[in-house]
């Protein structure tokens, strides 16, 4: 596989009120591996999203989806626990509630067993997250032997949601991963001050490479980029503008999952990121994690139209 990425695929419940007000809800499927893995797939990448699904309607669902967006589906195990959903009020502000539900889900009950009995040992590069270790004490253990079992790329996106754990046991996931990882990608301040206590992005980027990342690219909202690869100085990456903003959910797991698709081609970091960045700006147009994805001319064009031009090569069918 190009990408593996190991995570809970969720059952999304989207409203485009307050979920205090909100009577209405649309059905799709989201959950930040899923999301990831559905960005990369676009690029034409050989995906596998390895998690458990509950042996119920919800979870055939979201298999019969992840096929059709061409992700590899063979390690989806269908099993005890329900499929993981959850309830999100939509707001193009940024400002959305989330309601999970996913407590004693099935990927819940992941662990290292579903690791090593996956491919993420020979993948070109590994997507892991900080919502995945939150889940659950042997879902963050999966991840700590997945940053150690990979012999590929390792890109770590922290995702902090307070919700699901403290920043306390975020920040010890952090800790151990970092040093495998080849990119760690966080969000200032919504990772950065929670996990190291800072809100200025150099400073993230020291303390990143502190902890031993290879690279760092901490992401600033409407504010591009802050791209540290090694000991060089860190370069600012500008946003590309969104043409229309439906829904901010996904954004960030969009760009993950595109910068993969594009390390696992063997581009530069730089390259992979902008192509990420394109990528998540295109997804704000569309309802959800999984609602719009770009494809590959759009984000070659929104290079051109910045000026970066097109990213060489195209990556393995």
């Amino acid at each position: 596989m190009d990408v593996v990425v190991l995570g809970e695929p969720l059952v999304e419940f989207s409203a485009d009120h307050a979920l205090t007000e909100a009577a209405t809800f649309h059905l799709s499927f989201s959950g930040d591996a899923l999301n990831a893995a559905v960005a990369a797939a676009a690029q034409g990448a050989r995906v596998a999203l390895v998690t458990r699904v509950g042996a119920d309607e919800f979870g055939e669902r979201l298999v019969r989806f992840a096929a059709g967006r061409s992700v590899e589906v063979r390690w989806m195990a269908r099993g005890e626990g329900s499929t993981g959903a959850y309830a999100v009020g939509a707001d193009p502000s940024g400002e959305r509630a989330f309601v999970y539900l996913r407590h004693g889900s099935a990927a819940s009950r992941m662990g290292r067993e579903d690791v090593d009995r996956s491919p993420v040992a020979a993948a070109r590069v590994v997507l892991l997250s900080g919502v995945t270790a939150a889940i659950s004490a042997t879902c963050a253990e999966a991840v700590r032997h997945a940053a150690m079992t990979a012999s590929g790329r390792v890109v770590y996106d922290p995702n902090f949601r307070s919700r699901l754990t403290t920043p306390e046991a975020a920040r010890a996931v952090l800790r151990d991963v970092a040093p495998h990882a080849a990119l760690v990608k966080i969000s200032c301040p919504g990772d950065s001050l929670p996990l190291l206590g800072c809100t200025d992005p150099g400073e993230v980027v020291r303390a990143c490479r502190a902890l031993g990342a290879g690279a760092v690219a901490v992401t600033l909202g409407g504010d591009g980029v802050l791209l540290a690869e090694g000991d060089r100085e860190p370069v600012h990456l500008p946003a590309f503008p969104a043409e229309r903003i439906v829904d901010q959910t996904g954004a960030g797991d969009v760009l993950a999952g595109t910068v993969c698709a594009f390390l696992a081609r063997r581009e530069p970091a730089a390259a992979a990121v902008r192509a990420g960045m394109a990528a998540a700006a295109v997804s704000l147009s569309g309802r959800g994690g999984t609602g719009r994805s770009a494809t590959p001319h759009e984000i070659d064009a929104l290079l051109r139209q910045a000026g970066a031009g097109p990213l060489t090569g195209s990556p393995r069918g």
